[in-house]
This record gives structure tokens, C-alpha cells and sequence, in this order.
């Protein structure tokens, strides 16, 4: 039997999502607590592998079994074998044609930059954090830039392994809510620290640094030294991945909140 779960972690203790001979990963510690309720190794496959310190409401992954066990004990059961940081929200049996990586359609990050000039505490590893005051229409106006299919390699990590740099961003945009600054991206697939990357170029546009265009020269550029630096890990969250609805698996955000700045204000 083929099932595809979705799983929400804080990446902050984590060195990432893929297997590492410490184990101290989220597919290492999800594949021990799995291979506890099924009484044999489990083997999992995710929609899309995460840095260390990045965060997921609900990534996806499925994995094959032999031991006959109802759905609730592939929530409630793995639960109880996993760390507070990880959970597993709901279970669902697919066909086995299902693969939680290759049948995904689309794929959305959404970023929190805290701006203001002092560093965040209370949400220390949860938010990105810039001091200097950012004008998030202007960033709004440079990603608009990005849509449709490009070269993204000025937004590739050099030890990206993807086949090729060419990706198709569906969606790309900045809204601000007091000291937050939210942004949110959908892709067909993304390359190596992409969305860092955009971020950390948003982020010199929004200081005033560069104008909203030059997200279009960059791209054009093809040249990652030419851009910004890397932005943190710790406000980048994978929101999800979308599937066709014949697959039967909860769609969207499912109802889950990302942490709010004005939630933690007096």
C-alpha cells in the first residue's frame, strides 16, 4: 500500500530535510517513527527537499508498506514516536502511481521578513529580519518581473543539482503588515536556494539600492555573482505542493497559521 501524508516541521534544530548519516534530519527522524508503527524500515519521498533552519506547513510525502495499519496510525500513532518540532497533520492511501515529488504540479514558499530596527526574539528562527526600513511596493513591483519562464541561474545556488535552471513562476508578491513583510511564491519547480536568493535581491530593491527592473537584468544576466547575497533561512517556510485533484489530497494551506508579527505585539 502506497500513502501520501502531509507533515509540518520547524526547521530551526534541523540540518535540513534529506537523510544524513548524524539522522539529524526531518526525513530521518519522520522514517524512524514510521518504521516504529509499521514494524519494518520506511523509506519516505518528499514534494520538495528543505535547507536547515527552513520551515514546511505542509510538505508532502509518501511512502510504501506492507503492514496493514488504519489511517489514524500514520497520524496520531508516528506522532507519538516524533519530536515536538515535527507532525504529521493527515494520511491519505493513493494509487501507486502516486509520487509525492513527480506528480506534484506546482510548488508555493512564502518568506516573513521582520523589518524593523531592532532583532526579533520571540520570533527568533521563525522570521528573516532586515533593520533598515523597506518599501514593499516597490519590492511588489520587482517581482513582478520574475512571472512567467525564465533562466533563473542568477538565483541558483552554485551546488544546485538540477538539470537545468529554467523554471516557471506562477506567482510573486510582497505585501506588508506592520513590521512584516510577507512574500509569497508558486513555481512549477525551484532550483537551490531560489527563493532565498529572490528574497535577498527583493530586499536591496526595497532599501533603495537598486530599482525594481533590475530583477529583469538579472535574469537576464544569468550571472549569480552579479546579485545578492543569500537571505536567511530562518523566515522561509514551504507552504505546500499541489496536486491534481484525481490524487484525493487536501488541498491549500488546510487552515494552518504562520506565526503573525501583530499576534506577538502588545
Amino acid at each position: 500500500m502506497r500513502i501520501a501524508i502531509g507533515v509540518e516541521y520547524d526547521g530551526s534544530t534541523f540540518a535540513g530535510w534529506q537523510s544524513q548519516a548524524h539522522g539529524n534530519t526531518v526525513q530521518d527522524v519522520l522514517e524512524r517513527a514510521l518504521s516504529q508503527v509499521a514494524a519494518a524500515p520506511i523509506r519516505i519521498f518528499c514534494a520538495g527537499r528543505t535547507d536547515a533552519g527552513v520551515h514546511a506547513l505542509s510538505q508532502v510525502a509518501h511512502f510504501d508498506v506492507q503492514a496493514d495499519r488504519p489511517l489514524s496510525a500514520w497520524v496520531r500513532g508516528v506522532n507519538a514516536h516524533l519530536p515536538p518540532a515535527v507532525a504529521v497533520r493527515w494520511a491519505v492511501a493513493v494509487a501507486d502511481a502516486f509520487h509525492a515529488r513527480f506528480s506534484a504540479t506546482s510548488r508555493r514558499y512564502r518568506y516573513l521578513l521582520l523589518n524593523r530596527a531592532v532583532r526579533p526574539a520571540l520570533l527568533s528562527g521563525k522570521v528573516g529580519w532586515f533593520h533598515l526600513p523597506l518599501d514593499a511596493a516597490t519590492m511588489a513591483a520587482g517581482a513582478q518581473h520574475l512571472l512567467g519562464e525564465h533562466d533563473f541561474t542568477a538565483f541558483r545556488a552554485a551546488e544546485c543539482q538540477a538539470k537545468s535552471p529554467v523554471k516557471h513562476l506562477h506567482r510573486a508578491t510582497v505585501t506588508r503588515r506592520d513590521d512584516l513583510v510577507v512574500l509569497e511564491f508558486q513555481a512549477n519547480a525551484f532550483l537551490h536556494h531560489m527563493v532565498r536568493n529572490l528574497v535577498g535581491a527583493l530586499v536591496y530593491i526595497g532599501k533603495g539600492s537598486r530599482p525594481p527592473e533590475w530583477m529583469g537584468e538579472l535574469l537576464a544576466g544569468r550571472d549569480r555573482a552579479c546579485a545578492a547575497p543569500t537571505f536567511d533561512a530562518a523566515g522561509l517556510y514551504f507552504v505546500g505542493a499541489d496536486y491534481d485533484a484525481r490524487w484525493g489530497l487536501p488541498q491549500g494551506d488546510v487552515g494552518v497559521q504562520v506565526p503573525d508579527i501583530a499576534d506577538c505585539q502588545p
